[in-house]
């Protein structure tokens, strides 16, 4: 019986619209304590609902699973099309379990409309899962563009920062620039079905449903055009340099919970594996491009570690180390090899839990001495142990350090990069150095050593919550990093499916249409 409902459930609906349900739910409540603990237990049950699918997850395996398929505009071919498989199903975990702990965090520090601010939150939580969960590209769309709404008032509304305001419409302006490429991308890859499907009689003629494109072949020289349109809107999201400069302003003025989702999903890189590789293959492996993506991605490694090297503020610090970090994503990426691809979607998780935990311990920081400035710190371990641990833990994490998450998917990626051009990995590891430098630089001067005069005298180490937080995230680094082969497995058929993909080309034919598991 159980397995009968489970198959016939629409789970992914449930994954998708609860938050927002939610959402309205709390416009309903009054008083601020049960506000905060209504949005828990919505974030909660979420979250219970996303490790229900995790767990039924059929690992080692391309297929598409949990699917759910409705014709929405069928006179434009556009449908509801959710899904999962090995690219996206440790998105949609790693979204509710960071919103978990953001509304967690948020319980004491956000004091002012504080039912918007978590009415804000949870559409976020919506629209971000629509875009890990859709797999009809104008139904992605929609909800990429979406979420600028709840993002843009969460930064100008919640922000700390005199900037604040500058820095959400920069956001917002920045993200509908790229938006307007991708969506001509998007509609010349419909364009390009429609010929096909006319030409050989299909039904239906028109069709955005990414299973239904990949069977479609397209020209190499309209793949390469449609690649660099769909390039600047996920480049402009990601962000990847030189696009980046919208980044610092907003995890530097915005609300720690906005920051963490900017830092720690990674939804333009997300673009990039989901729809531009495997439905633009030949463009994908062109040298030119190749070339023109690795360079960007060397020079985000570069320039991102030694913009961080400089900074004396932390969260500055974290938004270029940020960028850093993206570019070993997105050159693992184009290695387009198996280590390389899987290594950069291991890296994808493993930010989650490493950048965006250091954007909460920069919170904890923040709330000690109203500052992220390293002025503001100076031996604070001895007054905080268990914070300096915990940080120096996620620390250790986001430079690579052998037993934690960061390792396996940055030993990956440069395994990948090195098989695929070995002077693009011997650049590329320089940034590890680089990375190593600037967070040890920062920790040293903020924990270590004698106390600063700018320490307040009567620190707290961290209380209930932010241990809950700071305890989740430590877990889930060494799982990852002492044993990632459930995660590992999780991912391979689908990367290898993209390798197989990538190396054949597109497919000739609907009959080669990725298999579907209704789960």
């Amino acid at each position: 019986m159980l397995e009968e409902l489970a198959s016939t459930f629409p789970i992914l609906t449930c994954i998708l619209f609860l938050p927002l349900v939610g959402a309205v739910v709390l416009w309903l409540v009054e008083d601020e304590d049960m506000v905060r603990t209504s949005a828990l237990t919505i974030a909660l049950v979420e979250l219970a609902l996303s490790v229900f699918v995790l767990i039924r997850f059929l690992p080692d395996s391309a297929a598409m699973q949990f699917a759910e398929h409705v014709s929405w505009i069928p006179a434009l071919g556009v449908s509801y099309h959710l899904a999962v498989d090995g690219i996206s199903v440790l998105f949609v975990g790693l979204t509710a379990f960071l919103t978990v702990l953001i509304v967690i965090y948020s319980w004491d520090t956000v004091r002012h409309q504080v039912k918007l601010y978590m009415m804000a939150l949870l559409a976020l939580e919506t629209t971000t899962m629509g875009v890990f969960l859709s797999i009809d590209l104008i139904l992605f769309f929609v909800f990429w563009e979406l979420m600028l709404i709840p993002s843009y008032f969460l930064i100008k509304l919640w922000g700390g920062g005199a900037e604040r305001h500058y820095a959400a419409l920069k956001y917002v302006l920045y993200t509908l620039l790229g938006s307007v490429f991708m969506l001509v991308g998007i509609a010349l890859l419909d364009l390009n079905y429609h010929q096909w499907a006319t030409l050989h009689h299909m039904d239906p003629t028109y069709s955005f449903d990414l299973l239904e494109l990949l069977a479609v072949p397209i020209p190499l020289s309209q793949q390469i055009l449609i690649f660099w349109l769909l390039f600047l809107g996920f480049a402009f999201k990601a962000p990847l340099f030189p696009f980046h400069t919208w980044l610092p302003d907003a995890l530097l003025e915005g609300p720690i919970g906005m920051a963490v989702v900017l830092a720690g999903l990674k939804l333009g890189t997300f673009g990039f594996i989901r729809f531009s590789i495997p439905l633009l293959p030949d463009a994908s492996k062109s040298q030119t491009v190749v070339t023109v993506i690795m360079v960007l991605g060397l020079l985000a490694i570069l320039y991102g570690a030694i913009m961080a090297l400089i900074q004396s503020d932390f969260r500055r610090l974290l938004a270029f180390s940020s960028i850093s970090h993206l570019g070993f994503v997105v050159i693992g990426l184009f290695a387009l090899n198996y280590q390389g691809l899987q290594g950069s979607l291991l890296t994808m998780i493993n930010l989650g839990f490493s950048t965006a935990g250091l954007f909460f311990i920069a919170g904890f920081l923040y709330s000690r001495q109203q500052s992220t400035e390293l002025s503001a710190f100076g031996g604070m371990a001895k007054q905080t142990p268990l914070l300096a641990s915990f940080f120096l833990l996620i620390g250790l994490a986001s430079i690579g350090l052998p037993g934690t998450n960061g390792f396996v998917g940055e030993f990956l990626i440069l395994l990948g990069t090195f098989k695929a051009n070995w002077l693009y990995g011997g650049i590329a590891v320089t940034g590890v150095i680089f990375g190593a430098a600037y967070f040890l630089w920062y920790y040293e001067r903020a924990m270590l050593g004698p106390v600063g005069k700018a320490v307040k005298d009567s620190l707290k180490d961290l209380h209930p919550r932010e241990m809950i937080i700071a305890s989740a995230l430590s877990v889930m680094i060494l799982w990852i990093g002492l044993y990632p082969a459930p995660f590992l497995r999780m991912m391979n058929g689908s990367v290898q499916a993209l390798v197989d993909r990538v190396d054949r080309g597109a497919m000739p034919s609907l009959e080669s249409k990725p298999q579907i598991r209704v789960d």
